[in-house]
């Protein structure tokens, strides 16, 4: 592709160095993103600058305007300290007429609400958990319709905040402890869905109108397999040191049988349409071990460093980390809307 002025959007605390020697695995975890993106961009030939936004939407309008650039390589993942916030930083790209990467406004509302999701998937006829959402400030009441054990999660968060072997409860007293931690330390609502005992499978999708499925990615759990609940916690997904202790990998989805590896792509393609998600973004399933294939959420805009599920999937697809990049910078430059 032609070498392109690329704006790249980032929390000022991840601004990546230009150099990763001298830095601890655990230092390089933080901001392995924005440097494999800033630094392979580079790579490729494009004229790149990266620029940090927390709580100021001017910074953005004035690099626009006196830099020029072709496209924004949106990585951020919040405004304003909210998670909530990144639909609105790309409502501004569109106002300012202004080419960005990755998702559209809506699909990051659609998919930001983990109740809206679920509800808008299990229409299109896709397997989802039975759940319940416990807002705050009001009296939290079990819910009689729902069978133990649940998972306890933020309702609007994603990255694993607030994810621990405790977000598993089986008793009444249990889901309201969890439920009020989530209130009180995550500052958000409460979803508690079925503990759905099983594989933790992930899809990346790349795409606007056309789309291409990637390959089915695992999410092994190592010697965790073998003491409490398999679940994605903080630790597991963002801890390189506890990944290495227990042996936690990631990989291709092995022994699937063929219809349902097909089946499971098919429904990753339709969630991504049903949630009107562009760009790219992983469709994260939990597998039954009665074989059924349940949503559990969708991630716009996930993390895309070449160690993370979605490059090491699009690697094992054929597309090399420098081409996947140009791709997701074409899909931005192509956007019909």
């Amino acid at each position: 592709m032609k070498k392109l002025r690329v704006l790249v959007l980032l929390h000022p605390d991840l601004m990546p160095p230009n150099s990763i020697r001298g830095y601890s695995k655990k230092e390089i975890h933080t901001w392995k993103t924005e440097f494999d993106v800033v630094s392979t961009l580079r790579a490729n030939g494009h004229e790149v600058r990266p620029l940090g936004v927390q709580d100021e939407l001017k910074t953005i309008r004035n690099e626009i305007e006196e830099w020029k650039p072709d496209i924004v390589f949106n990585l951020l993942e919040q405004f304003h300290g909210e998670a909530a916030y990144d639909q609105n930083v790309a409502s501004y790209l569109e106002l300012l007429r202004m080419p960005y990467t990755g998702c559209n406004p809506r699909g990051l509302m659609l998919s930001r609400g983990k109740d809206l999701a679920k509800k808008l998937v299990h229409y299109h006829r896709i397997p989802v958990p039975a759940f319940a959402v416990f807002p705050m400030r009001r009296k939290i009441r079990p819910k009689a319709r729902l069978s133990y054990p649940l998972i306890v999660k933020s309702l609007s968060e994603d990255a694993s905040l607030g994810i621990a072997q405790a977000s598993v409860v089986d008793t009444d007293e249990k889901l309201i402890e969890r439920v009020e931690f989530i209130h009180e330390r995550i500052g958000t609502a409460a979803i508690a869905e079925q503990y759905i005992d099983g594989r933790e499978l992930y899809v990346g999708v790349l795409g606007n109108d056309r789309v291409r499925v990637l390959p089915i990615w695992e999410l092994e759990f190592g010697d965790l397999e073998y003491g409490g609940s398999r679940i994605a916690t903080e630790k597991v997904k963002h801890d390189p040191d506890y990944q290495d202790r227990h042996d936690i990998l990631q990989g291709p989805a092995e022994d699937l049988e063929p219809e349902l590896e097909s089946r499971i792509q098919r429904y990753a393609k339709r969630i991504y349409r049903a949630l009107e998600l562009e760009g790219y973004a992983r469709i994260d399933f939990r597998l039954g071990m009665d074989g059924t294939p349940y949503f559990l959420e969708a991630n716009p805009n996930p993390e895309i460093a070449k160690i993370e599920e979605f490059a090491t999937a699009a690697e094992h697809a054929g597309i090399e980390y420098p081409e996947l990049l140009n791709r997701i910078l074409n899909l931005g430059l192509k956007r019909t809307h």
